[in-house]
């Protein structure tokens, strides 16, 4: 074979090696994205730790019983803590899995079935995976009390996404007093908590999720979070009139005889949500990225388009580090609206039925810069407290605006001085109440009255409403408006 020809053989032959390997990775490139439906809970389990899938869940209405936990179905065993057991532990990478048409009913006394071990539904520890699209109920009475506590969702890993989920949850201890009767270590009613979606780890986010919340404890929370981003959520809570709590004749605040927790009996006239905070930040958790453990607190919370109903705050990030945003939110008939210590709130809403669209966390919170619009209530007001917003702190610059009819009488947008809420009455907690106000920029754009307390000083603006100024310095221009007939 002359030169020639060999050369043209070995070009030949090194080109249909290339078209073999090309094709072997495409082939395997298919394989690792092709789309597998699996037909049932058993079959989903053993995806849940392998990277690159696409799993789809065949649509349907699947159970989890008690039964199965005793026959050793659920959990597998699982490594993210010594006290949590997990349903459905997400371990891999870049995988997506789609619940479409798919809903998973959790037996409440599932909770009671791990003995000493905490029970989280799900939980994602790996990095990069996509669940969507999943109906998530438990199944039972709100009352159903877990043996040590509860959680729907929990997120850990780095850059994971939940997606278009409808969570109801159910099942906690004492339901129906929110946390008159105490929340942390000290309580007046041991309570078995169960919240519904904990965030952690590296820039997870939440996205288009409805909660239905039928228990005592956080819906949405984060802990030793960083970047996370909780995007157009929808959040729903109960309510409750501390007068209907008073009217018990049985049950465990009438065994206390109605004292709470914070050392005087409940009073009347305040309403009060059956959970704790629509939206929360902690200063302080642990998470899992990489298999590896890490406490800290969160930073640089972001929530977006976001609707809160009847929960104890709407969205509070006061325990936040860093950047924390909020926008285009919406907070209906909680018993706070807006917290954020400092950081920014734009374009949101919120009512001020039950408590103010905004209070001051803490008499050293600055730059916190927020416009709120004040819209109308859609049940009769119940505000024990009489406040529009409390406002403490310094360095702020704040816009309330309202249409006039929103305007409800007997309530008062307060800078500074006593809240008057229900956790603070009898000099209880003094180091949340009573604040001084200085240094900073209201423009209250409402007919609601404006009160400059005492403890008020070098506050400037212009407002709608009237002012009353007990304070020093204060330059707040009173600029009436007639209401519209």
């Amino acid at each position: 074979m002359n030169t020639k020809l060999r050369a043209k053989n070995l070009k030949n032959l090194s080109y249909k090696s290339c078209l073999l390997v090309v094709g072997i990775f495409i082939s395997m490139s298919l394989k690792s994205y092709a789309q597998i439906t699996v037909n049932s809970l058993s079959e989903l389990l053993p995806y849940l730790d392998d990277d690159h899938v696409e799993v789809k869940l065949a649509p349907g209405v699947y159970s989890i019983t008690a039964s199965d936990v005793a026959n050793g179905l659920y959990p597998k065993e699982s490594h993210v803590g010594r006290t949590c057991k997990v349903l459905f532990l997400f371990e891999g990478n870049h995988s997506t899995y789609d619940f479409t048409g798919v809903t998973i009913n959790v037996e409440t006394a599932v909770f009671q079935s791990y003995g000493k071990f905490r029970v989280n539904e799900i939980q994602v520890i790996g990095n990069n995976n996509v669940l969507k699209n999943l109906t998530l109920i438990d199944v039972g009475s709100v009352y159903d009390r877990p043996k040590v506590g509860a959680l729907n969702i929990c997120m850990d890993g780095k850059h994971n996404r939940i997606e278009g989920f409808h969570v109801t949850s159910k099942g906690s201890y004492p339901y129906g007093y929110g946390d008159a009767f105490g929340k942390g270590g000290k309580a007046v009613i041991r309570h078995k908590k169960h919240s519904a979606c904990l965030i952690r780890g590296e820039s997870n986010h939440l996205k288009n999720t409805t909660f239905i919340h039928r228990t005592y404890g956080h819906c949405i929370f984060m802990q030793a979070a960083n970047n996370p981003l909780i995007e157009g959520c929808n959040v729903e809570g109960e309510v409750r009139k501390t007068d209907d709590m008073l009217a018990e004749t049985s049950g465990p605040a009438y065994d206390v005889e109605f004292m709470t927790v914070w050392g005087y009996k409940l009073p009347a006239g305040y309403m009060l949500s059956t959970g704790e905070a629509g939206i929360r930040a902690y200063n302080k958790g642990e998470t899992i990225i990489d298999g590896k453990s890490y406490k800290r607190g969160t930073s640089n919370p972001t929530v977006l388009n976001c609707t809160i109903k009847y929960m104890r705050t709407g969205v509070t990030l006061a325990h936040a580090t860093g950047k924390k945003y909020v926008e285009g939110c919406t907070v209906i008939g909680c018993e706070n609206g807006y917290s954020l210590g400092s950081g920014d709130v734009v374009n949101c809403s919120a009512d001020c039925a039950y408590g103010p669209v905004y209070s001051t966390t803490y008499e050293k919170d600055k730059n916190y810069n927020a416009d709120i619009t004040i819209i109308p209530a859609s049940s009769p007001y119940y505000n024990g407290s009489g406040s529009v917003a409390y406002i403490g702190g310094h360095s702020h610059k704040i816009t309330l605006r309202s249409t006039d009819e929103v305007v409800n009488k007997g309530l008062t947008i307060k800078v500074g001085g006593d809240k008057n809420s229900i956790r603070h009455l009898n000099g209880n907690f003094p180091h949340q109440n009573d604040f001084k106000a200085s240094n900073f920029q209201l423009d209250n754009l409402t007919n609601y009255p404006l009160y400059l307390s005492l403890k008020s000083s070098n506050i400037v603006g212009e407002s709608k409403g009237e002012v009353t100024d007990l304070g020093t310095k204060n330059h707040v221009i009173y600029k009436s408006i007639s209401a519209k007939k």
